[in-house]
């Protein structure tokens, strides 16, 4: 898979993600909705072929997209 395969606003999603932030938390940060935030995890859930957030974060970790 190649690098680069997030929006900034999904790299933006995810970095909070991994801090721990509910889909509230990320929501206010970002000020967005927290159906967009889901939307967001959603759709790389979908790029990357996985089912849950963990997985997601877990393929993204080891594709160097987002850091601890």
């Amino acid at each position: 898979m190649l690098r680069g395969i997030l929006t900034p606003r999904e790299k933006e999603v995810f970095e909070l993600l991994v801090t721990s932030k509910t889909t509230r938390e990320i929501a206010e940060i970002l000020n967005i909705s927290e159906k967009t935030v889901r939307n967001h995890i959603s759709n790389v859930m979908q790029k990357l072929g996985v089912k849950g957030r963990s997985s997601a974060v877990v393929e993204l970790l080891k594709l160097k997209e987002i850091h601890l």
